[in-house]
């Protein structure tokens, strides 16, 4: 998995061999029929596009991928030899990890180097026919959630550069996956940067590398695999979309199927090496089948028709972009193979539809579980198809015209039934009388429904405080030195170096110095500015109560924390400081006055300066402030201040303080979200005047619920 042998790869060659024999036989699994046929489907076409699985705590999401891994076969690589090995020019440092010796497109320096010494032409066709090979397990590497950017993409082998005084190539995760598994746990709460450079690589299959003094790329041509618990958050929808296929591992089970899978799970664990011997019929079957449908693959035909067909099921699924059918196209190609066909079918389109285009439609018909997938059983490549054909008899007859043209232009065919009518299904699936979609395949919908966001917004950067997650270039005083990227930015000059100062080991200049990048969750404070004034006072404080303890109850997660501060009579109180304890705001809350005045400046004012402090901390992102109110202040700020009015002063225009204090949120980087809870149009429009002087958002809600208003305010925290 890591360079062909390198001690690094040795390990990893055979870590990967015990992983695949520790590994749960995918054969011996209970159910996940889907899922073992999206799994297959994508390891016969590793370019297809990867799988994404969704699914609660102990459904079996990652036992799934370890159990594809264990049918993949072993793959041809070129042995470069150990660095400096005898025999060679010196030490030798590949760029591409894993290279076939059949692709002369992915030899990188290092291997036409040795193509050179062993007295080949590195372009010439026999090439390959020189280099040494060997046969190693295919890859299985598995993305930490820690991981760092230089770790995933590689960056400069500070040892190698220190010896050769050139910067050095190290290669990262995305080398070492070449021509294996990819798999990445817990999705979603992986680092967006991290996800993004992921997906790019693997969907392009290539690695590109521009840092730290080196130009190049590498292939990454990978199973990628991944899989979350949505109950630990969404995953973004433009993620999703980047996969093939987004399937669910919830599934009802019965008594018996229960009772198996744990039967089953405890025999592995008293003997892995007779339970797998229990099921090594069906998994070499299983193995030999994913073999020969690799091989058929190239030669699997699909028709104009029935790419048209897929397009067209994708328009009436509503689907955005192009991407659904050019994965469908792949999918349907992928199962005839995998069914040992060399001709694309109805059953095909149908797995295509419901496996990639069904996730992403809008327009669905109503669930129909009694229809699930599974994989198709092994078929010799030619034979046995004249059975399948009778099931077609009358649809010739709608299309005589265009079968008759298409019978007559593969002349060059000597067998004329080599060239049957293309097959399509009768009936769209996407129509409410045909087979129904599995509600639970509806990853895409169901994201958009939670906001699709994936924890981004309680993300902040810092140079002092958090977790390292990346090196850069430093802005003024170093507070944290990145010590690792330093001397890799260092290592390549040390030769010319020592030249100058023969007696220091290492020689750190200023400007190989890098800082430390450092990342921390900070949250966002609500603080809920409640009128306690009026004879609504009492509802609308029981629905910022509410309010408060809802949000409180998902702040963990994103650590965000709650205040409350009612105002009513001559001032405005803080009776609830921040804070994300839910015992805490209960005790706090239990006594709530209500009557009197409504001195909204103040109320303002005590928001802002909760919210100031709240930020100078520097544990939270943002603060938004949700104002349950009327608008009608009817307080002066000097009245709740203690300010006397001196004689012959003029009353203060309220309207024009209110807007005044608002006016000052954009300066302290406040949000304002106001909620009119007036019941009758007010004529002044003072809460919208408020939201405008504040540059945030206005909402009209007279019947404000508990409900209603923690939607809106976690709303805002993700909007404004």
């Amino acid at each position: 998995m890591v360079a062909s042998g390198t001690p690094a790869a040795a390990r990893a060659a055979s870590s990967a061999a015990a992983a695949a024999a520790r590994a749960f036989p995918l054969a011996a699994i209970t159910g996940h029929g889907t899922l073992k046929l999206a799994l297959l489907l994508a390891a016969v076409d590793p370019g297809l596009g990867g799988v994404v699985i969704a699914g609660g705590r102990g459904t079996g999401k990652s036992v799934l991928a370890r159990g594809l891994h264990a049918l993949l076969p072993p793959i041809d690589v070129i042995d470069l030899g150990e660095p400096g090995a005898a025999g060679t020019s010196g030490p030798q440092h590949p760029t591409a990890l894993n290279i076939d010796p059949q692709r002369p497109s992915d030899w990188d320096a290092a291997t036409r180097t040795r193509i050179s010494e062993l007295g080949g032409d590195p372009s010439g066709a026999d090439a390959s026919a020189l280099l040494p090979t060997k046969v190693i397990p295919a890859p299985f590497i598995q993305v930490p959630l820690g991981i760092t950017e230089d770790r995933l993409v590689g960056s400069v082998d500070v040892t190698a550069s220190l010896a050769s005084g050139q910067a050095i190539f190290q290669p990262g995760l995305l080398a070492e996956a070449h021509r294996g598994v990819l798999y990445v746990d817990e999705l979603n709460l992986l680092d967006d940067g991290i996800t993004n450079l992921l997906l790019a690589a693997v969907g392009s299959g290539d690695n590109r590398i521009e840092r730290e003094g080196l130009s190049l790329s590498h292939p990454c041509r990978c199973l990628l695999i991944a899989t979350y618990n949505p109950e630990e958050g969404a995953v973004r929808d433009h993620l999703l979309d980047r996969f093939a296929m987004a399937l669910s591992a919830n599934q009802v089970l019965e008594l018996g199927q229960r009772v198996e899978i744990t039967r089953s799970a405890l025999a592995h664990g008293e003997s892995s090496g007779a339970f797998r011997a229990q099921w090594q019929e069906e998994t070499d079957g299983l193995a030999t089948q994913l073999l020969l449908a690799r091989q058929w693959l190239p030669d699997v035909q699909i028709s104009r028709e029935q790419i048209g067909y897929l397009v067209k099921e994708a328009l009436r699924g509503g689907v955005e972009g192009h991407r659904s059918e050019l994965y469908a196209v792949r999918v349907a190609r992928a199962h005839a193979a995998l069914s040992g066909r060399d001709r694309v079918e109805a059953d095909d389109l149908q797995v295509a539809v419901r496996l990639v285009i069904a996730p992403r439609a809008r327009q669905l018909p109503p669930p129909d579980p009694d229809q699930p997938l599974e994989p198709p059983p092994p078929q010799p490549p030619q034979g046995d198809q004249a059975p399948e054909e009778p099931d077609q008899p009358d649809e010739p007859d709608q299309n005589e015209p265009e079968d008759d043209s298409e019978q007559e232009e593969p002349d060059e065919d000597d067998n004329p039934e080599d060239a049957p009518p293309p097959s399509i299904p009768e009936e769209f699936l996407l129509d409410p009388e045909a087979t129904a979609i599995d509600p639970d395949l509806l990853l895409f919908s169901a994201a958009k429904s939670k906001g699709g966001g994936s924890g981004s917004r309680a993300v902040v950067f810092s140079d002092s405080r958090g977790r390292y997650v990346k090196p850069m270039l430093p802005r003024g005083p170093v507070k944290r030195i990145a010590v690792d990227a330093t001397l890799r930015a260092a290592a390549p000059y040390q030769k010319a170096r020592r030249l100058r100062q023969p007696d220091r080991l290492v020689i750190v200049e200023e400007g190989d110095l890098r800082a430390k990048q450092l990342q921390r969750k900070a949250g966002a404070l609500v603080i809920f500015l409640v009128d306690a004034s009026g004879s609504m006072a009492l509802n609308r404080m029981q629905s910022a109560k509410g309010a408060v303890i809802r949000l409180l109850t998902e702040a963990y997660e994103n650590r965000d924390e709650v205040a409350l501060i009612p105002f009513r009579g001559e001032q405005a109180e803080v009776l609830l400081p921040p804070t994300r304890s839910i015992t805490a705001a209960r005790r706090r809350l239990e006594t709530m006055p209500c009557g009197g005045g409504s001195p909204l400046a103040h109320g303002l004012s005590q928001a802002a300066r909760v919210g100031a402090n709240a930020l100078a901390t520097g544990d939270l992102s943002q603060v938004v402030v949700v104002a349950i109110t009327d608008g009608r202040g009817n307080v002066p700020l000097s009245r709740s201040l203690g300010q006397p009015l001196l004689e012959g002063e003029e009353p203060v225009d309220l309207k024009e303080e209110v807007k005044q204090v608002a006016s000052r949120y954009r300066a302290l980087g406040i949000k304002l979200l106001v909620i009119d809870t007036e019941r009758k149009f007010i004529g002044s429009g003072m809460g919208k005047d408020l939201a405008e002087a504040a540059g945030g958002r206005y909402v009209q809600l007279p019947k404000a619920s508990d409900q209603a208003i923690a939607a809106i305010a976690m709303q805002a925290v993700s909007e404004l």
